[in-house]
């Protein structure tokens, strides 16, 4: 669990790096944006944490996020606001049913971590909800971009949960 949330956090600090560097300082969307990556920094900094303290292996495709997740955040930016938004809500809706699973799973064997998942997850859902509020589903092609973006969430998760 560990390794994949670290690597999903570290995707999604990626993600929202590429759509500040298409977007701007300036655009009305960089604030809410960077607010959004400033809560996946801390995320990522606890399971970061979390990898040393307990002595996880990190995924081996941390590179491959780091570019992938850059690639998705520009792309979708250069796409336009709704596409960025589009993704950020697609991403979030399968990081939240990602993190009910595990806190499912975790039940009451591990307070610690399914405290920080429960949190985490919660923000996750004021992203997805900020998304959709600045027009993810007026994107150009949302239920098809959407689709592709959360089976790639998917396909990440099962990677980073073997490798």
């Amino acid at each position: 669990m560990i390794r994949v949330d670290q690597a999903g956090e570290f995707g999604a600090t990626r993600i929202y790096a590429g759509q500040l560097a298409v977007m701007g300082d300036r655009h009305p969307m960089a604030r809410k944006i960077a607010h959004m990556e400033a809560q996946e920094v801390v995320h990522r900094a606890f399971f970061d944490d979390m990898i040393v303290r307990r002595g996880v292996r990190p995924t081996l495709f941390q590179p491959f996020w780091h570019i992938a997740g850059y690639a998705l955040g520009a792309v979708t930016a250069a796409i336009g606001p709704e596409a960025a938004m589009a993704c950020t809500a697609a991403v979030e809706t399968e990081i939240d049913e990602h993190y009910a699973q595990q806190l499912r799973d975790l039940g009451d064997d591990d307070p610690e971590l399914s405290e920080a998942i429960a949190r985490f997850q919660a923000e996750e859902l004021e992203h997805r909800d900020l998304a959709l509020e600045h027009g993810a589903e007026r994107a150009f092609g949302y239920p098809v971009l959407s689709a592709l973006i959360r089976f790639g969430c998917r396909a990440a998760i099962g990677v980073a949960t073997r490798i």
